[in-house]
């Protein structure tokens, strides 16, 4: 009797150890800004300068993980999953040690650089070893909201250590990461993980279908710039309307990722009850009084209505990944570098307009236009259809599972 692990459980394992190395990754992009008011604190930096470093994450990051999914969809790069997130943990450990405020951006651009490396890879082997599965996926997606909920806690603990100069323990998480992306990598067969050329032959049957996919990336744009400003500057926003301390921005920016964990469980399994546009609709436009009630109510009320909006923000972030590569079968890499990457973390471009907002005016007058753009983002997805699905896989790009519920329109 043989006692090789089933495909099927070795692939639940990938997928297990996949979201753990997902979470290890996103540290490192909630740790960013969970540095700033440490910047603000001991380095005196204005908004302006605090949201430049978000900025320096985001900027590299943006236009390289389209690079890097295009790169996979020709050729399977696994190597990539360790390697990248040893990278993004080096340079957010670095970030504290120097005072120069050239040397902090060089360090944190380079993390940006290792998260963008890991997402598209990473979202291919996942594809692979999840066949498809929304529910894996968003497992899998799980992973790295839960890393960014741990980030503002973990960055608190070893600031409170020595305070920036203490920042070279940052990097344990990565250690972890790159361990555990090892361990993933074995528990599939060699030809599962490497597979990926993307030859004519090798591509999965399915018409790329750009139209819908750039109005849902549209719609990304939007959810990611009011993620990343309420992410950069939530913190100090919280302190200023609770009237609290330094425990009061890091509750708040844990509640801002925490309700990303419970969105993503929640949005794959409204997906497959009432579909997958239909959910993605309905979050953006709940989004909309969530986010205002932030802005608008002060006191305690402020953190109900983060988790609201962190759930809002959240339930369609797994589906977005899904859809994504599903609208362009035949390059699922640059999907995932789009919907995992470019559309996800251009929202930092636009923190330093916020920050700059801020010091000319208030941080509230600067949140403000942060409401309307959830509701810019439904516009874009009120066109939007379920991709049709390929009626072939490959290795290299399994098409996702028929499910009649998540596949109809309501």
């Amino acid at each position: 009797m043989s006692t090789n692990p089933s495909p099927a459980r070795s692939a639940k394992k990938s997928i297990r150890l996949l979201s753990l190395g997902h979470a290890c990754v996103d540290i490192y992009q909630g740790a960013v800004a969970a540095l700033v008011p440490f910047f603000l604190s001991e380095r005196a930096y204005s908004y302006a300068a605090a949201s430049g470093i978000v900025l320096a994450a985001s900027l590299l990051s943006s236009v390289a993980q389209p690079l890097f999914g295009a790169l996979t969809d020709k050729w399977a790069m696994p190597w990539l999953l360790p390697v990248s997130t040893l990278t993004g943990g080096v340079g957010v450990a670095l970030s504290g040690l120097s005072g120069s405020y050239a040397v902090t951006l060089a360090v944190v651009a380079v993390a940006g650089i290792g998260v963008a490396a890991y997402h598209p890879e990473s979202a291919r082997i996942a594809r692979i070893a999840s066949r498809g599965s929304h529910t894996a996926m968003g497992l899998f997606s799980l992973g790295g909201n839960i890393g960014f909920a741990a980030a503002p806690l973990m960055v608190s603990a070893v600031m409170a250590t020595g305070g920036l100069r203490a920042s070279p323990l940052l990097v344990v998480p990565a250690l972890a990461g790159a361990a555990l992306c090892v361990a993933a990598l074995r528990t599939l067969s060699p030809p599962a993980a490497a597979a990926g050329t993307a030859s004519a032959a090798a591509r999965p049957a399915g018409k790329d279908d750009w139209p819908a996919f750039l109005k849902m990336s549209g719609a990304i744009v939007c959810r990611s710039i009011v993620f990343v400003g309420l992410s950069a500057f939530i913190s100090l926003y919280a302190r200023q309307r609770t009237g609290g301390g330094e425990f009061a921005g890091t509750a708040a920016l844990f509640v801002l990722y925490l309700g990303g964990a419970i969105g993503t469980v929640a949005g794959g399994r409204l997906a497959t009850r009432y579909g997958r546009i239909t959910v993605v609709r309905w979050s953006y436009a709940l989004t909309v009084p969530a986010v205002a009630g932030i802005v608008l109510t002060p006191g305690p009320l402020l953190y109900l209505f983060t988790a609201l909006t962190s759930a809002g923000l959240y339930v369609p972030f797994s589906l977005h990944v899904t859809l994504g590569q599903d609208y362009l079968p035949r390059r699922v890499g640059t999907a995932s570098g789009v919907t995992l990457g470019l559309t996800v973390s251009v929202g930092g471009l636009a923190s330093p307009l916020i920050g700059a907002a801020a010091d000319a005016t208030s941080l509230q007058t600067a949140l403000t236009p942060l409401i309307a753009l959830p509701a810019l983002g439904w516009l874009l997805l009120r066109t939007l259809h379920e991709p049709e699905m390929p009626e072939t896989t490959t290795a290299a790009a399994p098409a996702p599972q028929r499910n009649t519920a998540a596949g109809s329109r309501p």
